[in-house]
C-alpha cells in the first residue's frame, strides 16, 4: 500500500491528470453514445447488466438475454464489452490521479487520505470481474447458473459502491478546497 500511495503522490501533475481524465471520458462518452445504445437497440428498454448498480438476479439476466436475442447478445459481446475492457483501467488510473491531485492541494494533508485513491482502483478491478462474468454468462446462455449471476452481480454492486463512495469523497475534497480558496478572499 505504501508503494501505491508514493506512486500516486509522484504521478499527480495537472497535465498528466487532465490528459488521462479527458481520454477516460472520451472512451466513456463513446460507450454512452455508441456501444451501449447499439446494444440496447435489442433490449426493448431493459437496462444492460453493467448499468444495474443494485445488482440483478437470474430472472433478470435470463429476461435480458432472451430479449436481446442472438444478435443483441453478440452485439453486447462484440461492441460493448471490448470497449468496457479498456474503460476500467482508464477509470482506475485517471480518477485515482484526479483525487490524488486535489488531495495534495490540501494543506497539512494526512498521507493516509491518499488511501482513498484506491477507491477507483477497486471499482476498476470489480468492473473487470463483472465484465468477465457477463462474458461467461453470454457465452453459456441459455444455461446461465444462479452462482455465476450471484458472483457477477456482487461485483456490479462493488463497482457501483466504490464509484459512488469515490465521487462523494471527491465532492467533499472539492468543497473543502473551495472553502479554503474563498476564506482568504473574505478577509480582504
Amino acid at each position: 500500500m505504501e508503494k501505491i500511495t508514493k506512486l500516486l503522490e509522484k504521478q499527480h501533475s495537472g497535465k498528466k491528470v487532465l490528459v488521462l481524465f479527458l481520454l477516460t471520458n472520451i472512451v466513456y462518452a463513446y460507450m454512452l453514445l455508441v456501444t451501449i445504445p447499439a446494444t440496447m437497440d435489442f433490449s426493448n428498454g431493459l437496462q444492460l447488466l453493467d448499468m444495474m448498480p443494485a445488482g440483478y438476479d437470474l430472472e433478470v439476466v435470463n429476461t435480458l438475454f432472451h430479449t436481446l436475442g442472438d444478435i443483441g447478445r453478440q452485439t453486447y459481446l462484440s461492441k460493448q464489452i471490448p470497449i468496457d475492457m479498456i474503460y476500467p483501467l482508464l477509470f482506475a488510473i485517471s480518477y485515482a490521479g484526479v483525487l490524488a491531485y486535489f488531495l495534495t492541494k490540501l494543506p497539512k494533508l494526512n498521507p493516509k487520505f491518499l488511501y482513498l485513491c484506491i477507491l477507483p482502483i477497486i471499482a476498476g478491478i470489480a468492473d473487470y470481474i463483472e465484465n468477465i462474468g457477463i462474458i461467461s454468462m453470454l457465452n453459456t446462455y441459455p444455461t446461465v447458473t444462479e452462482t455465476s449471476v450471484h458472483i457477477t452481480s456482487m461485483f456490479s454492486i462493488i463497482k457501483s459502491s466504490a464509484t459512488t463512495i469515490y465521487f462523494l469523497v471527491l465532492i467533499v475534497v472539492l468543497i473543502i478546497l473551495g472553502f479554503r480558496k474563498l476564506k482568504p478572499r473574505s478577509k480582504n
